[in-house]
């Protein structure tokens, strides 16, 4: 059985709420966490530098004539392609990374990635073993971009046989279950805090969504047909730079034009995270850079203020 488009969104999205705890994924998600053996990871399905697919993706993305950050990412490559883990810490490559994900041409290019890389050899991982509900095909998906499905496949199958003897409901529930006590009992301390994965499926399973219909709610997010076409968490298409003045006020400004701001200064070599809010932080570093400069030190970026930072992206 072929799952339908809104079957496989629901399966992919399941696993986006496991990696950056958002339905549609954080494409701009930039992570460095102590004792992953990954280092840098980022995006949607948080790809890692030391596989070998963080330059996959940021070289396919750079060879787009269209990727508006392509020229200041592409200095960075050589090192990514090194797996370099210095670049754990270079901020304002993580920055570049952030911004990216304003740009519709990385949101594809991260689709296409993630779908050749992890979905597709998941689904066709799956229907090889007779795995053919969208939740069995999402279980697989999970595993294949968290890593170790072979591992927990083969145990499940010495331990209740191949779906087409035991059942795939009952196979599915066994592989949860094995993939789960792997997890708790996992050396690696960073594992063991991710048993809520296979948590989520056994509530999936206990309710008996098999087929994955909406509206599901996994880990107290709802997905259903908005979420599914919303704009991704984190992503700004507007306003542009120059079309108002960023000020500290309430509701903090948010937008494209805030993060490309927050890039020109981290640029300057300033310390701020480009997450396109315009808080304390940098109406702070706004301030500094225009006393730095010879100019009224409002922390008021207007239109010129923007330009001189931006240039040209």
């Amino acid at each position: 059985m072929s799952l339908t488009p809104t079957q496989v969104r629901a399966a992919q999205a399941i696993v986006n709420i496991f990696e950056t705890g958002s339905v549609r994924g954080n494409y701009g998600s930039v992570t460095v966490m102590a004792g992953d053996t990954g280092h840098l990871t980022y995006g949607r399905s948080q790809t890692t530098l030391a596989s070998g697919n963080l330059n996959t993706l940021l070289a396919a993305y750079c060879g787009n004539a269209g990727a508006r950050f392509g020229v200041r990412l592409r200095s960075w490559l050589p090192r990514v392609a090194q797996r370099d883990q210095a670049l754990d810490t270079e901020t304002k490559l993580h920055n570049v990374l952030r911004a990216c994900a304003d740009d519709p041409v990385m949101r594809d290019t991260q689709d296409r990635f993630f779908d050749t890389t992890y979905w597709q050899p998941a689904a066709t991982a799956a229907a090889q073993l007779g795995l053919s509900t969208a939740l069995g095909v999402a279980v697989a998906y999970d595993s294949h971009v968290h890593g170790s499905w072979a591992l927990i496949r083969d145990r499940t199958n010495a331990a209740v046989g191949q779906p087409a003897h035991a059942g795939e409901q009952a196979w599915v529930k066994t592989y949860v279950q094995q993939r789960k006590q792997w997890l708790a009992t996992n050396d690696n301390q960073l594992l063991r805090t991710t048993v809520y994965r296979m948590e989520a499926f056994e509530r999936l399973i206990a309710q008996g969504l098999w087929g994955l219909p909406l509206p599901i709610v996994v880990r107290g997010l709802e997905i259903d047909m908005t979420t599914l076409q919303g704009t991704p968490a984190g992503c700004y298409d507007g306003p542009q730079p120059g079309t108002r003045s960023l000020a500290l006020d309430t509701p903090m400004a948010r937008g494209l034009d805030v993060r490309l701001l927050q890039l020109g200064l981290s640029d300057q070599g300033m310390s701020v995270v480009a997450d396109g809010v315009f808080g304390r932080t940098s109406a702070r570093l706004v301030q500094d850079y225009q006393a730095a400069h010879g100019l009224p030190a409002t922390g008021v970026a207007d239109a010129a203020l923007l330009s001189r930072l931006i240039g040209v992206v």
